[in-house]
C-alpha cells in the first residue's frame, strides 16, 4: 500500500477469520486522527488488496477498508507520541495508583512510558500494561 501513498493503521479479523477489516491512513498524514481518508481512497485500496489477495491465495469472504476514525485505537508508544496533546481514553490491565481507567490529554512519552494529564495531575503507565486505548474525538 505504500506505493499507493497509504499506510496500514490497524486491521481486524472476525467471523472466524472470514471478515477482514483494514484501517488505512495517508502515508503523509502526520497527526490527523482520521488519517485524512475519503471514500475514493478506500475504494482504491480495496481494489488493490482484492487483486493482491487473489494472487496470494488469501481466503476471505468480506473485505472492509476504512479510515481508523476520529476515535482511533492507539497501541504503541509511537502512536501516543504522534497524538501527544490529544485526549485519550485508556484502560490498563493492572491497577496503577488505584486506577485501571483514565481519560486525559496525552503528555510526555519516554521510551515505553506514557504520561496522561488529568484533572487530578499526571498519571503514568507502561505500554506493556495497556489493555486498550482510543482517542477521544474533538468535535
Amino acid at each position: 500500500m505504500g506505493a499507493l501513498g497509504y499506510a496500514l493503521a490497524d486491521w481486524e479479523l472476525s467471523n472466524h477469520g472470514k471478515q477482514l477489516r483494514v484501517f488505512i491512513e495517508k502515508s503523509s498524514a502526520s497527526s490527523e486522527p482520521g488519517g485524512g481518508i475519503n471514500v475514493s481512497d478506500c475504494e482504491a485500496v480495496s481494489r488493490h488488496l482484492q487483486r493482491v489477495f487473489e494472487v496470494d491465495g488469501i481466503d476471505y469472504d468480506r473485505l472492509e477498508v476504512s479510515s481508523p476514525g476520529l476515535d482511533r485505537k492507539i497501541k504503541t508508544s509511537a502512536d501516543f507520541s504522534r497524538f501527544a496533546g490529544y485526549e485519550a481514553d485508556v484502560h490498563l490491565r493492572i491497577l496503577v495508583d488505584g486506577r485501571r481507567h483514565v481519560v486525559g490529554k496525552i503528555g510526555k512519552v519516554t521510551g515505553e512510558r506514557v504520561e496522561i494529564e488529568t484533572d487530578g495531575g499526571l498519571f503514568g503507565f507502561d505500554i506493556a500494561n495497556l489493555k486498550r486505548a482510543r482517542l477521544v474525538p474533538r468535535l
